[in-house]
């Protein structure tokens, strides 16, 4: 379960740097490049440490994966666009998932 969450987490981490990236590239939003970095560097670390330290690793990609799910549903709600907020708001919903599973495990 740790391998499936550590490898989920750094795909999430690096799909969400991407999309902060593609976000500046588009619309020219300094804070889309700086919140998807941030947040994508910390879903990375997340990962990393979960294969290093386990639970802090799952705390942090927990705590990471519901800010953006939390984020990204409101702003799918309102848009109702796929793209990007749909996908966001699914990874983030997912990254919960699975991190609460982890955690739960003994």
């Amino acid at each position: 379960m740790f391998d499936l969450v550590r490898f989920y987490l750094f795909g999430f981490g690096v799909l969400t740097i991407a999309g902060g990236v593609m976000g500046f590239v588009k619309a020219k939003s300094r804070p889309s490049l700086i919140a998807g970095s941030v947040s994508g560097a910390l879903l990375v670390l997340a990962g990393y440490l979960v294969g290093t330290s386990g639970r802090i690793g799952l705390f942090l990609g927990l705590g990471v994966s519901a800010a953006l799910a939390a984020r990204f549903v409101m702003t799918y709600r309102k848009s109702k666009k796929l793209m990007p907020a749909g996908l966001m708001a699914v990874l983030g919903i997912v990254g919960v998932a699975l991190t609460v599973a982890a955690l739960a495990r003994p």
